[in-house]
């Protein structure tokens, strides 16, 4: 992944010239310009947003604008060709469900990735991938016809989530070439309707959106409505500040999300890079609070990429491979230089000779943000090259998108990290309705750079309450990237009368759990205090620590489509007294 720009020139973002002609009658149609003197124009556009979502503003619009697209937009992300192949089959496969289309029930429950996907219209992209025209348009009204009869005239929970509303109000502008051009003028105009409604129940419900990546998604689709619906230049100007909120409540000052989940960093990203086609179908410039965003986004996401372009598995999420990223970076328009060191994101970066180093030097985010939140803190991912060494086994939301709830509670915990562990205990409690309770609450980080390498000294708070300790984890990464020396000690705390006792001559177990990437054998030496590494090139490396046992287990990694891979991990065991303890290892390329 090109970490040094992705811009991309007017004829780039026009995109190719669509050949996928409407028939006469049938064609999208591009309004008219407004006129009229500027003053009556502020005198109007201040009346319509005075009476903006009131039976006034419905009523003043009622009859004027009849269904209709102002612009034909081009989706500038690919879709799924593989899904597209199964849905032109008659089969309709998401989040590890498969349903016969023939006999889907858009009433029936189904996993949660599973509904997100088919009440979402994602759908409608895989089919476009295809290139089938008439094939795709088919099952396309198939499916939309039968979701509209379902779900059209009464909004209910999941299929009219603010989020899932706006992914397919946006899927429906973006491939609607693919809906309108059924000669079934009955369906084509269910889908017309279709969009309004869905715009009018987004000025309803975008604010309702958990922070974050849904709440950008819900008002990016309130500004999509506003730029290729008819009548929309209230709702633009609504949607457009909207949005500019959203975003200013999903990112922090140094560009990372309030999840702290990279994949969810790159949903915002996504978001942005459709408005963008939106805009240029328009003729007209992305806003300045957009652009603003992108700036400080585009360095969060690049830091949190590992040595194959792809990321790390932070907070539950997947290590989305580098080709998504690039989409993103190519829809958006942006660039940028990856984040070394951030304080609000909390993720530090470290490079050098072809190696990178990622560190989780934050508590966990706040207990209101839902869904994959894990208790990760000093926890690290490190690659050699486009090789993974050390990751964390990732996925927890896609687990539970699959509707896997042990698993996904499995995949949130410390244990699932490469980081210490102590009494088997989480650094932060995890609730099991997606959300965080009490653990971690600061970390203290010092970073320098010499010759030598860079060097990281962190500790968090998460284990004083219940064991009177805190850890700390020192990292120095070589200059040539060939070695990394770690050092994880766990400290006696401050005890306040509220926390637990450190009874004296009582042994605290500990685990140092470092999870192996991909491909990456492992074999522990017969003395069980080192591990011989073999990465799928054949490069080896050698893990040292000086500790009680060193021991291969097994673990998994979950690869970029959620997939779980059975992968190993080196667990070094050891206990610490009630004056604590320190275990230093190293992991060195071997020569």
């Amino acid at each position: 992944m090109s970490t040094d720009g992705h811009g991309r020139g007017p004829e780039a973002r026009e995109g190719p010239t669509h050949h996928d002609e409407i028939e006469p009658g049938k064609r999208l149609v591009r309004a008219a310009p407004a006129t009229g003197a500027p003053l009556a124009q502020q005198v109007v556009r201040w009346f319509e947003r005075l009476t903006w979502r009131t039976p006034l503003h419905d009523r003043r619009l009622d009859g004027q604008h009849p269904p209709k697209l102002l612009a034909v937009p081009v989706d500038p992300f690919p879709g799924d060709e593989l899904a597209g192949e199964a849905l032109l089959e008659g089969w309709l496969f998401a989040a590890g469900e498969q349903r016969a289309i023939a006999e889907l029930d858009p009433l029936a429950p189904t996993r949660p990735g599973f509904t997100d996907y088919l009440h979402g219209f994602a759908w409608l992209r895989d089919l476009a991938a295809t290139g089938e025209r008439e094939r795709a348009a088919s099952i396309a009204e198939t499916l939309a016809q039968r979701w509209l009869m379902a779900h059209g005239e009464r909004p209910t929970e999941p299929a009219w989530r603010p989020d899932v509303a706006a992914r397919r109000l946006l899927m429906l502008l973006f491939h609607a070439p693919l809906l309108l051009s059924s000669s079934n003028l009955v369906a084509r105009s269910r889908v017309l309707t279709a969009m309004a409604r869905g715009a009018r129940h987004l000025d309803r419900t975008a604010d309702k959106a958990p922070a974050g990546a849904p709440r950008v998604l819900a008002w990016g689709g309130v500004v999509a409505a506003g730029l290729l619906l008819p009548g929309g230049e209230t709702r633009r100007s609504v949607g457009e500040d909207g949005f500019a909120r959203a975003l200013a409540g999903a990112l922090s000052d140094d560009g990372g999300v309030v999840s702290r989940s990279p994949a969810q960093l790159l949903s915002v990203m996504e978001t942005i890079g459709l408005l963008r086609a939106l805009y240029d179908s328009r003729r007209e410039p992305l806003p300045e609070a957009l652009a603003a965003a992108l700036t400080r986004a585009t360095p969060a996401l690049l830091g949190s990429a590992m040595g194959d372009g792809g990321l790390a598995s932070w907070q539950g999420g997947l290590p989305l491979d580098a080709t998504r990223i690039n989409d993103a970076l190519q829809a958006s328009g942006a660039f940028g230089r990856p984040l070394r060191q951030s304080r609000d994101w909390g993720y530090q970066r470290l490079s050098a000779g072809g190696a990178v180093l990622l560190v989780d030097a934050a508590p966990p985010p706040a207990a209101a943000v839902p869904d994959g939140g894990c208790a990760a803190t000093l926890a690290i991912e490190f690659s050699d090259g486009v090789e993974r060494l050390i990751v964390s086994c990732g996925g927890a939301g896609h687990a539970r998108a699959r509707g896997n709830d042990a698993m996904a509670q499995a995949l949130r915990t410390t244990a699932a990290h490469s980081t210490l562990v102590i009494a088997d205990t989480n650094s932060t409690a995890l609730n099991a309705d997606g959300t965080l309770g009490r653990g971690v609450t600061a970390v203290e980080l010092a970073r320098q750079e010499s010759e030598v390498g860079s060097r990281i000294e962190a500790r968090h708070d998460g284990y004083a309450r219940r064991f009177g300790f805190v850890h700390q984890r020192t990292l120095l990464l070589t200059a040539d990237g060939g070695e990394l020396r770690g050092e994880d000690a766990v400290l006696p705390a401050p005890q306040p009368a509220r926390w637990g006792r450190r009874v004296e001559g009582a042994m605290t177990p500990l685990a140092l759990r470092f999870h192996l990437g991909p491909g990456v054998d492992a074999v522990a030496t017969a003395d069980a205090q080192a591990a011989m590494l073999r990465t799928p090139s054949g490069a080896f490396w050698q893990l040292r620590a000086r500790a009680d046992r060193l021991t291969v287990e097994d673990s998994v990694w979950s690869d970029p489509h959620g997939r779980l891979v059975p992968t190993k991990q080196i667990v070094i065991d050891s206990l610490a007294p009630a004056g604590g303890a320190t275990i230093a290892w190293v992991l060195r390329r071997a020569r």
